[in-house]
């Protein structure tokens, strides 16, 4: 998962640093920058979540999608956790599922000062800026469509004949409903997209491939673009 960090809070210098890497960060070269920070993006072409924050959490991702889609990105997830101190997660991607150390650098810099200036947490805090990784969070209809063929973990709101969580293969999804068939020859299950409390993909060696195979054709891609442009 592409991470990087910024520590914040309301006394002190802010330091930004890199998962595994210490020093300055990289700059992108000039006119080959992967986050054009002045290029706005209309929020309305983003598919809106069905999952939710609440508390907290909720104050944050309403600070910071506004900021997101102008930088051409979409909120994945905010989470807030006592690691290291105090952990703030923001979880983005763009609309194609990417996202590079360079994009995470970009966002940071952005959100930093708006979280100095609303101060939402209180005392110091880190700055965790992410991927939504393999086994990502589902929290759009487009997720579940984009991951079809594959298992995913499914919370309720409410119990459903009994059960709050289901785990099966995605079969599609129809409106408001994802088709899950349960594992073990279980039978198919339609799922209401807005009672879903959480929904994650679930980690197999099936997913890892298919990932790489898509940030693969996605870095093929990006070179093409690049070498027509020069």
């Amino acid at each position: 998962m592409i991470i990087s960090t910024l520590g914040v809070g309301p006394s002190g210098p802010l330091f930004l640093f890199w998962a595994g890497r210490r020093g300055r960060s990289p700059s992108p070269e000039r006119g080959h920058s992967s986050c054009r920070e002045e290029e706005a993006v209309d929020s309305t072409a983003f598919e809106a979540r069905f999952v939710a924050e609440t508390g907290l959490a909720a104050q944050i991702a309403n600070l910071a999608e506004p900021v997101l889609a102008a930088l051409g990105f979409r909120l994945v997830r905010v989470t807030i956790s006592g690691r290291d101190g105090m952990t703030l997660q923001v979880m983005a991607e763009r609309a194609n599922g990417t996202i590079t150390v360079e994009d995470c650098a970009a966002i940071s810099r952005r959100l930093s000062p708006l979280l100095d200036a609303h101060d939402p947490l209180p005392g110091r805090y880190r700055l965790e800026v992410s991927s939504p990784g393999i086994d990502r969070p589902l929290v759009r209809p487009s997720d579940f469509r984009d991951w079809t063929g594959h298992a995913a973990k499914i919370e309720m709101q409410q119990a459903i004949a009994g059960r709050k969580r289901f785990t099966g293969r995605i079969e599609g999804v129809e409106g408001e409903e994802v088709n899950i068939l349960e594992r073990d020859g279980g039978q198919s299950i339609k799922l209401d997209l807005t009672r879903i409390a959480e929904a994650r993909l679930v980690l197999t060696e099936d997913l890892i491939r298919e990932t790489l195979r898509r940030a693969k054709r996605q870095s093929l891609a990006g070179a093409a673009a690049e070498d027509a442009a020069d």
